[in-house]
């Protein structure tokens, strides 16, 4: 599975983790998690290891990185301006060789006194900053925001325009997500393991040397050269999903040099990977009871009539899924695709981000349920994916596959280990608890070791750190905030009482205000401040 879901939505340009794919490259793009006897409270296997700080004297060997130049270049965006940062492929061996960096900026419009940098992350792992800045935050964040600070992005190393990992061509990656995760017969699980071993050797194949290092924690330290570089003594930082994440581990390895620090959609570093994606298992399950109970109070729900209950929907949608396993549904998609489960439920998933996006879904379970078309339904798993329409895939399921794989042991390491746990998924969510499940099983047939482990995030010494939850957020459940905001010795816990991933710049003036507030004057939301 993977560390998130999938970046937060802009305008529809963007989309992960998309945490990723719901199923199989949920298997790419949905967070980790431990196993499923671990569910009993939250805290019970959290790891006790803490991150440690890094020196605070920067390592003559990587000198000749934090002193580089810029040169920064028109991007054929109006208003950006792009440039190639260098960082050493191996932070342990500075001299075997460059990563290159992409990276984006806007410089600050003012009024105002300028305060520095403000760098952007989506998510994913995978996303893409700098589209992201393009697209989203360098045009559609605060006038204020972007008035005081140089809004920049860096495409951490792997990702879109920073020597993106590629596993699969493109057919086969439409292979790839049409692979049926939810087996039921050894021929069937044979056939998704093998559909997993794969997309491993693919992308073993394509970059072995850059596959061992794109780890969170290089990425953090990619971030502090860029810091440098840009001339910034402390680091300003806002990110979402994943990007929570990757921020709190900044702040742990250089909790001197934290300025102002948004984490929205927080992440909880502490919990083993097949504990992630039980809990975010969980955490899908509530987003759809959300749904499910503001569908039947809809004239166009399929699902069931006004009274009906989340567990009488769920159990339509799931008899829906079975009846596409079996029999799966034209598209009118130009290379013959098909829907089965796999990619409905998939959609399903994806319009669980945003419930903006719950009366696009409601037109395409109807379609697919009452008129046999699964078009509208395949856009949505489309869009999730990130496929676009000459058929081709961005490399966010790829990079997203190879940070998690690269960041935590395997959630399973054998189908038998899915078997046994099924129970406590399909517990967590009656609907996509087997197939996410499955999704888990990706990162054992990795072709590198993983060079990370559970651990707590303390960054003792830091400035206040804003952590953000959402109490319904499908991708990275509300307690996965409140337990991050426990371990950052600075944190202070902001609260949307809300559904949908993330929740700055999506419509709550109460968060919005609060965050704007921190960012512009460095004044921290108050203590258990709830928006809603």
């Amino acid at each position: 599975m993977t560390r998130t879901a999938r970046t937060p939505r802009t305008d529809g340009a963007l989309r992960t983790v998309r945490a990723g794919g719901a199923l199989l490259a949920a298997a790419a793009l949905l967070a980790s998690a431990c196993s499923a006897q671990d569910s009993a409270t939250h805290t019970a296997s959290a790891a006790e290891a803490v991150l440690a700080a890094l020196p605070r004297s920067t390592p003559s060997t990587l000198s000749p990185y934090y002193a580089q130049k810029l040169t920064w270049r028109d991007c054929g965006v109006p208003g950006f301006q792009c440039a190639t940062m260098k960082a050493p492929l191996d932070y342990a061996r500075p001299d075997a060789g460059d990563v290159r960096l992409a990276v984006a900026r806007k410089r600050a419009t003012g009024p105002g006194k300028p305060l520095g940098s403000l760098l952007v992350n989506p998510g994913g792992p995978g996303g893409s900053a700098v589209g992201y800045l393009q697209q989203y935050a360098g045009v559609s964040y605060p006038a204020a925001v972007r008035a005081r600070y140089d809004m920049v992005a860096i495409d951490p190393r792997g990702v879109a325009r920073s020597e993106p990992v590629t596993c699969l061509d493109d057919r086969a990656m439409d292979t790839y997500t049409q692979t049926d995760i939810t087996p039921d017969s050894r021929k069937e699980t044979d056939a998704l393991v093998g559909a997993y071993r794969r997309f491993a050797e693919g992308c073993g194949a394509h970059a072995p040397n850059l596959l061992r290092h794109v780890s969170t924690v290089e990425t953090a330290r990619d971030m502090d050269i860029l810091r440098s570089v840009l001339g910034d003594r402390k680091l300003n930082y806002v990110g979402a999903s994943y990007g929570t994440f990757l921020g709190a581990t900044y702040a742990g390895l250089f909790p001197d040099r934290v300025g102002r620090l948004v984490l929205d959609g927080a992440m909880d570093p502490s919990l083993s990977a097949r504990r992630l994606n039980l809990e975010q298992t969980a955490g899908f399950e509530t987003a759809f009871r959300s749904f499910a109970r503001d569908c039947v109070r809809q004239t166009d729900c399929p699902l069931g009539g006004r009274g009906a209950t989340p567990e009488q929907v769920g159990a339509k949608l799931k008899t829906f899924f079975r009846r596409l396993d079996a029999h799966p549904l034209p598209t009118g998609d130009a290379n013959g695709r098909l829907l089965g489960e796999a990619l409905a439920t998939t959609a399903v998933i994806a319009a669980m981000y945003d419930q903006t996006e719950w009366p696009q879904l409601r037109e395409a379970l109807t379609s697919a349920m009452e008129q046999n078309d699964g078009a509208g339904l395949l856009i949505l798993s489309d869009s999730y994916y990130e496929r676009d329409a000459n058929s081709h895939y961005a490399n966010l399921m790829y990079a997203n596959a190879a940070v998690n794989c690269l960041d935590l042991p395997a959630a399973f390491s054998t189908p038998a280990q899915v078997e046994e746990a099924l129970p406590a998924f399909e517990k967590a969510s009656p609907v996509f608890g087997e197939g996410l499940a499955w999704a888990s099983l990706n990162c054992a047939y990795w072709p590198v070791a993983p060079t990370g482990a559970p651990h707590r995030i303390e960054a003792r010494g830091a400035a206040p750190i804003v952590v953000v939850g959402t109490t319904r957020d499908p991708a990275t459940p509300y307690v996965w905030a409140r337990s991050l905001s426990r371990q950052l010795a600075s944190a202070r816990l902001l609260t949307y009482k809300g559904d949908g991933h993330t929740a700055y710049g999506r419509g709550s003036a109460c968060i919005d205000s609060a965050i704007n507030a921190y960012l512009l004057r460095g004044t921290p939301p108050a203590a258990g401040m709830r928006c809603s």
